[in-house]
């Protein structure tokens, strides 16, 4: 198969499995999604849903939030991980909200990535997921994916949202995004991956890594 040809296999297979495709994190808004976003780092997307109602029930916006101290939302998020430097980000992202832009989340990934905490992916993921700008995020799961399937060569996230960008129309990044993201998780994981129920890797996936999988089975034999 050609790049070109893999590519539309790898869309047609996407759109069979996931016509419609869920965000991960629950969320009400842009703000709301930020925080969710910026709490996912090194934490699952099921103890986030756990715990983000817990603390927009004390605060959904950033005007609500700077009335929390550091230390209150600190224990609220503790479960997530990396509370101490999460709540900083918080309290000082919403602060800067309210300064600078009224307490609204800018629809501009530079402008989210000056804000504390906030990196290049959780900012990629509110303006597409929240404004509907087109951007394309890159989790663990996606560069897994992109280099199953050798569409990246693996050395950088960065260099990985380079390639999916180049090979994908942008009119489907927002939604391509979400549709790797489940796919990864489902049929094709870091660890516990059955290759049989990997159906895209299976077909347009790097030899090296099919050939590594099959060695690696036939060990376990």
């Amino acid at each position: 198969m050609t790049k070109k040809e893999k590519v539309n296999f790898t869309l047609e297979t996407l759109d069979a499995l996931y016509p419609t495709i869920p965000v991960p994190l629950d969320h009400k808004d842009p703000y709301t999604l930020l925080i969710a976003v910026l709490l996912s780092a090194q934490c699952t997307d099921e103890r986030v849903n756990k715990i983000t109602p817990l603390l927009f029930a004390k605060a959904d916006n950033p005007y609500d939030m700077v009335k929390l101290t550091v230390e209150e939302i600190k224990e609220i998020i503790r479960p997530c991980g990396l509370s101490p430097m999460k709540s900083k980000g918080i309290y000082g992202l919403s602060q800067i909200l309210i300064d600078k832009y009224d307490g609204q989340v800018p629809a501009d990934i530079s402008a989210l990535e000056e804000l504390p905490a906030v990196g290049h992916k959780t900012a990629s993921v509110v303006v597409s997921q929240a404004y509907g700008i087109p951007a394309f995020p890159v989790d663990t799961h996606i560069h897994r994916l992109m280099y199953r399937w050798g569409f990246s060569d693996g050395r950088s996230v960065q260099q990985t949202e380079k390639d999916a960008k180049r090979l994908f129309p942008m009119d489907k990044w927002n939604k391509l995004h979400l549709q790797l993201v489940w796919y990864g998780r489902q049929y094709s994981p870091a660890r516990g991956w059955n290759l049989e129920l990997d159906i895209i890797t299976s077909v347009i996936g790097r030899k090296t890594v099919i050939n590594e999988y099959n060695k690696k089975q036939a060990r376990k034999k």
